[in-house]
């Protein structure tokens, strides 16, 4: 009977050994990150391969998320994310979305990159801001710092604001959202117009990924491709 339960128990520490193993494996894979040498499509046109979802209170992703005739739809509600399994450092990420409606509290968005382990509501990153009329104001967000929020007083709340005017067309009309992540230095750029740099960011890479935050909004292409020269 002792030896049962003696060989049972080892059988146990076995699995449970493993099973670590194998997490750790799965976080190392997609803690792998590349420099894109040419451009590539993260979003295919057709479904959410090449991504994963954090919803807050585990709620389900497809209630919110969803593609129909090679367009993404963001419900806005609740908040959360879709991100790449993929890690990526030294590129350009363009979104092209645009808002369906807006109203009070349901006008937000963002591009998130530099996103890190572990997924939760919200991970540290850095936010290229979708908001309705503040596109192009950057956060650093859940810890992440850069050299112009910490002039700024170290507010999590508080982002480094856009320069001069928003860039933002009609609402219903296709923004395209650019995120330069050059090494430690991130910048926004709305519609073809540089609005906001940072620098000495404590981040230089991680996943890539888009808020759900309340606004209602639609999203047709989103790639990647090298720094430019």
């Amino acid at each position: 009977m002792k030896f049962i339960s003696a060989a049972r128990l080892f059988i146990l520490s076995c699995a449970a050994i493993l099973s670590g193993l194998n997490l750790t494996v799965a976080n190392a894979a997609a803690q792998e990150v590349i420099t894109p040498t040419n451009h590539l499509d993260l979003f295919n046109g057709k479904d959410f391969s090449g991504f994963t979802f954090c919803m807050k209170n585990d709620a389900d992703p497809l209630q919110t998320w969803s593609v129909t005739n090679g367009v993404i739809h963001c419900t806005g509600t609740p908040t959360g994310y879709l991100r790449t399994k993929q890690s990526y450092s030294n590129y350009i990420v363009t979104v092209e979305w645009r808002f369906v409606k807006i109203a009070p509290k349901a006008d937000n968005s963002g591009v998130l990159v530099h996103m890190q382990l572990p997924d939760k509501v919200w991970p540290m990153c850095v936010q290229n801001q979708g908001k309705s009329g503040r596109q192009g104001d950057l956060f650093v967000m859940a810890g992440a710092e850069c050299k112009e929020h910490l002039a700024l007083g170290k507010d999590a709340n508080t982002p480094v604001p856009l320069r001069g005017e928003a860039n933002e067309k009609a609402i219903g009309e296709w923004n395209t959202n650019v995120t330069v992540c050059a090494g430690n230095n991130v910048k926004a750029i709305i519609n073809g117009k540089l609005l906001n740099e940072i620098m000495e960011c404590t981040l230089s890479s991680g996943f890539i990924g888009i808020q759900s935050e309340g606004g209602d909004i639609e999203i047709r292409q989103m790639f990647v491709e090298p720094l430019k020269n």
